[in-house]
């Protein structure tokens, strides 16, 4: 496809980037660490840390790694949410050479053992809050060596052992555990602060980060994101978003709200690694969904920049305490995840003034493909040109290009994209075509000034809060009940989270009572996975071959939740 959107790029905006400027991520965490040492790099909870705190606590925690005996290539779980140890022990993994494997705090045992045992992780570093899921977790997995960390940890001795006593006594946020052998946070940083961090030579086609996602099969899989790629991808959209931030007023440094969790691609990119290559300074939020703590921790801050979903955006919104912000510094709010809904971004506009950038990308994709230019006024309802250096393609169901303004699935090519899943050839083969193309299964339309809007998506994944939910595996979690015949689960419209998950139930017995199955599925699944509703039927359409027909059920549940 001729790179029509090229015409249309912000001016400063080029056409392609220089993948090889850097040989990895370490080479800028390096110049990082010495071009901004004395400034604060990430704050929460109203302590902060510089780039040189940071620099030497990722080397200790790097030392203590290596003297457990990790090497290069090894995996190493991180289960925590936005807090100061996140970037400590992200930093720490990646400048010994070992592979970060991200795990969502929130995931039950069941979920938390497929991904140690498919990852062949051999280490975890969790929050002591999610150290019972651990626990279970343990059985069948690789992992020789835990670390737990505390709330308290970098908050200083005092804030630190009163944070820990709220947390731990008064809140009771944190079940019993049992983790003979586990390692402290604090602990292992005093110890690797004595020992010396041997940095092995890390090139661009290393792996840094295993990215679990459903994909476009359903299938949980590691999306193996290379140095190179993530490399790439800041590069992109560092040149993108480049004249929108040195644009007047200028600012002497840039203020992040980090309320994305970081484990997701979106955040960690967008967030943190953007974030650290201009200098910036990252407010990390631990719990976002608490909007009231939200707007409590960024209230003393000018805001430069907010990338969120469109959740956020909306609970945000609709909070009494939301025109007490400062939003005068605001340059970007970055929209990503899910789709952002019109009604959203025109009340954001009215009330910041700023307009919803909207991007759009994948976990295989590191994850930024297109993006909305930075000087737009309003929202555009699409998500965007493609990036630079990045070629789009919408492609009919026999792999031909569609021509401007048809459905297509959205394929992409470039430096940013997964070299594949991992040790999963077969799933790589199902996405990759032969021309070298990733295929999202996302249907678009690209615009006559190569603007990408998302109209459909190939498969029934169902879009939670952003995050990719997939009927299959509630299907299988759900039909382990002994009291459930078939099931079929759809996603329907929800003004809060984009989609909700319904559940169409077929029963063995009538006995079986909607709060048992709910209570069932509660421990197996995590929040945004289980069904918002619940449908017992006494059968479900079929094909003549017997496969239930998720997109008549999913019709008829979203035509009764638009009636509702």
């Amino acid at each position: 496809m001729d790179r029509i959107w090229l015409k249309h790029y912000p001016p400063g905006v080029p056409a392609e980037i220089d993948p090889a400027r850097y040989g990895s991520l370490v080479e800028i965490f390096d110049e990082c660490f010495t071009r901004y040492g004395d400034r604060q790099a990430f704050a929460c909870m109203g302590k902060a840390i510089t780039y040189a705190e940071l620099e030497r606590a990722s080397r200790a925690f790097g030392a203590f790694l290596q003297a457990r005996g990790l090497k290069k290539g090894d995996r190493v779980a991180v289960m925590m949410p936005n807090i100061l140890q996140y970037p400590v022990a992200t930093l720490a993994i990646l400048r010994a050479g070992m592979t970060v494997v991200n795990v969502n705090p929130l995931y039950k045992p069941r979920e938390l053992a497929f991904q140690l045992k498919d990852s062949q992780a051999d280490t975890i570093i969790v929050l002591e809050n999610f150290a019972s899921v651990v626990q279970e977790a343990l059985p069948g997995s690789n992992i020789k060596h835990v670390v737990v960390a505390s709330m308290g940890d970098m908050l200083g001795t005092l804030k630190g052992a009163i944070v820990n006593l709220v947390v731990r006594h008064i809140k009771r946020m944190v079940p019993a555990y049992s983790l003979p052998g586990a390692v402290p946070f604090a602990a292992a940083l005093a110890e690797g602060g004595k020992l010396t961090l041997t940095q092995p030579a890390i090139g661009p086609d290393d792996l840094a980060f295993l990215q679990y996602t459903g994909g476009t099969t359903g299938v949980a899989k590691g999306a193996m994101l290379l140095h190179r790629n993530l490399v790439a991808n800041l590069m992109q959209v560092d040149a993108w978003l480049e004249p929108l931030l040195d644009a007047p007023p200028k600012v002497q440094q840039m203020v992040f709200v980090v309320a994305l969790p970081l484990y997701h691609i979106f955040a960690l990119t967008a967030c943190m690694l953007l974030t650290m290559r201009i200098g910036g300074l990252s407010l990390l939020i631990p719990n976002p969904r608490n909007i009231g703590g939200l707007i409590k921790e960024i209230a003393p801050y000018k805001i430069n920049s907010f990338p969120a979903v469109n959740t956020l955006y909306n609970a945000l919104l609709h909070h009494p305490d939301f025109d007490k912000l400062d939003w005068s510094g605001l340059k970007c709010a970055v929209g990503g995840g899910m789709a952002v809904q019109q009604a959203v971004a025109e009340q954001w506009v009215k009330r910041t003034g700023k307009p919803i950038i909207e991007g759009y990308g994948l976990s295989e994709t590191s994850p930024v493909l297109c993006c909305n230019r930075g000087d737009i006024a309003a929202w555009t309802g699409t998500v965007g040109l493609p990036m630079p250096s990045t070629d789009i393609s919408l492609r009919d169901e026999h792999g031909q290009e569609v021509p401007l303004g048809e459905r297509g699935e959205i394929c992409a090519r470039g430096p940013q994209v997964m070299p594949g899943y991992w040790n999963r050839p077969d799933e790589t083969e199902k996405v990759m075509t032969a021309d070298g193309f990733f295929r999202t299964g996302d249907i678009g339309i690209m615009d006559e000034q190569g603007r990408v809007r998302i109209v459909d998506r190939l498969k029934d994944m169902i879009s939670v809060s952003g995050f990719k939910v997939f009927p299959n595996e509630i299907e299988d979690v759900c039909a382990s009940h002994p009291g459930v015949l078939e099931c079929a689960a759809v996603g329907v419209p929800d003004a809060n989270s984009g989609e909700a998950v319904k559940l169409f139930v077929v029963r063995k017995d009538k006995s079986l009572p909607e709060e048992a199955l709910r209570a069932f599925l509660q421990d197996k699944l995590t929040g945004y996975k289980r069904p918002h509703y619940i449908e017992f039927r006494d059968s479900l359409p079929k094909t003549n071959v017997g496969k239930i027909l998720r997109r008549e059920l999913r019709d008829e549940a979203q035509q009764g939740t638009k009636n509702a």
